[in-house]
């Protein structure tokens, strides 16, 4: 018999420095997760809540409150640590800024619990709460400046991809800052109309699916060049 030897062409390996990263970028895929399916299944189970016209920050306020507490401060968590491998993984220092800062937005809103409002929590109005607290306020600034931010990121991260001659994730990434821009446009009138909460509902999935989308694709990225 003549004996068979087996040689390696080689394997890729990664160094410990892109398993960080790859790590890192895992987390962003996970934050919509989080963030997703906790909103989803108490608004459908919270006693009194109505999905199609109460927003999600609602749900911070009643003995559950602090299931939609933990939820911010575990997705903004999870977004920072995203923001982390993006800056790991790619050349641009103002988007992963602009997403961490998104990251600390959703961290805030949970610190800062938003007051009860439309029939939905301890001793809430019927409609919009008049007397806004001191951390009503904060959660109000703290989500206008995380998703001011978001917005900003997708344009950013578009003009990263476009330079780097993807396409189709750069028109992606301008269209999901598009739709979010108009769902944000949405709730800062107030209205607790389903026509606008809806949308922003579907504003916030499309933006967590994005960060995903991104993430993964910078994974791949790493991967390529380890």
């Amino acid at each position: 018999m003549t004996p068979t030897t087996i040689t390696s062409t080689g394997t890729e390996t990664c160094t410990p420095a892109q398993r960080i990263t790859k790590s890192l970028l895992g987390y962003g895929v996970l934050a919509g997760v989080v963030f997703e399916g906790s909103v989803i299944i108490q608004g459908l189970t919270r006693h009194g809540f109505r999905i199609a016209h109460d927003d999600a920050s609602l749900l911070a306020n009643g003995p559950l409150g602090w299931i939609q507490v933990t939820t911010f401060l575990v997705a903004g968590a999870m977004t920072i640590a995203a923001a982390v491998g993006a800056h790991r993984a790619m050349a641009s220092r103002w988007a992963p800024r602009l997403l961490g800062t998104y990251g600390a937005g959703l961290l805030a809103a949970g610190l800062l619990r938003a007051d009860p409002a439309d029939g939905f929590g301890p001793g809430a109005p019927a409609g919009k709460a008049t007397d806004i607290s001191w951390h009503g306020y904060g959660h109000l600034i703290s989500a206008s400046i995380g998703f001011t931010a978001l917005i900003a990121a997708c344009f950013v991260v578009a003009r990263y991809f476009s330079r780097r001659g993807h396409r189709g994730m750069a028109i992606y990434s301008r269209l999901t800052g598009v739709a979010f821009l108009a769902g944000f446009a949405g709730v800062t009138t107030g209205s607790s109309s389903s026509a606008i909460v809806l949308p922003f509902y579907a504003a916030v999935l499309a933006a967590f699916t994005w960060l995903a989308i991104v993430s993964i694709r910078l994974y791949h990225d790493v991967a390529r060049i380890a």
